[in-house]
């Protein structure tokens, strides 16, 4: 296949940015959009120039770290896919394709298509864990969980923090990735002695983030590449206006759910 793509090539945070031409004609359709980046980048090294610099690690669509901008498209075209897992047989020979990083104030460029996700990492550390004791591990048939809650959660836990639903997001709001981290907790028993302080901190957190707010586009869960429902976002402003509200008569709330 003969692909001619359009970067965003960046040298560094604070150093302007323009969009580069670069043309291949060595893809194979077999080939995941990272390994096409991985051959244009063969060919700049041979070249002596810079190559483009964009995040990986474990390509294969678990750890987050893939996110562009294809097109337009947070992860391209294929729903449900992440970079990594996309393949060049979803494009035409011959085809033209725009390469960009996630456009958000709190996702600041570092360089090329790599931007600091690390608005997500404080986020989590603001509440996206349980430290109340829960004792050892027990067998899974001593706490009964609903199916639909343990479906519920396990669908929220899935989100793998890659920040395409704050790129997809006219407003840049997170809310689907606290919404998420929110949930996955909430929703299990171990999760509940500190459901709602977890809501007030990790949305304040959110919030001072610089992120925008959720007006419901609806774009992230289209974006969303393990499709997460705004459903998460529902359940995160329940707990977090419970816990505004006691937290009026409890200024120290000690996160009893």
């Amino acid at each position: 296949m003969k692909i001619t793509l359009h970067v965003w090539r960046q040298p560094g945070p604070n150093a302007p940015g323009k969009m580069v031409t670069y043309a291949t004609n060595d893809v194979s359709p077999d080939m995941s959009f990272l390994e096409m980046l991985d051959v244009v980048n063969e060919e700049l090294v041979e070249r002596g120039e810079v190559p483009i610099a964009f995040d990986h690690d474990c390509r294969e669509g678990i750890c987050g770290s893939c996110g562009v901008m294809i097109n337009g498209i947070a992860h391209g075209p294929m729903k449900g896919t992440a970079t990594c897992q996309l393949h060049m047989r979803s494009f035409e020979d011959g085809a033209e394709i725009n390469v960009e990083p996630w456009r958000a104030r709190a996702f600041p460029v570092i360089k090329d298509l790599v931007v600091n996700r690390g608005a997500f990492d404080r986020i989590i550390s603001a509440g996206g864990f349980v430290t109340a004791p829960t004792g050892s591990a027990q067998d899974a048939n001593n706490i009964p969980v609903a199916k639909s809650m343990a479906d519920d959660a396990m669908d929220a836990a899935a989100c793998i923090g890659c920040g395409a639903c704050v790129a997809a997001c006219p407003n840049g709001s997170a809310s689907l990735f606290t919404a998420a981290k929110i949930s996955h907790l909430g929703l299990l028993p171990q999760g509940q002695p500190e459901r709602l302080r977890r809501a007030l901190r990790m949305v304040a957190q959110m919030d001072g983030e610089g992120f925008g707010h959720c007006t419901l586009y609806g774009e992230c869960q289209e974006a969303c590449p393990k499709q997460i429902s705004i459903d998460t976002i529902a359940r995160m402003n329940r707990d977090f206006m419970i816990a505004s509200a006691r937290a009026r008569d409890e200024p120290t709330l000690g996160g009893t759910g």
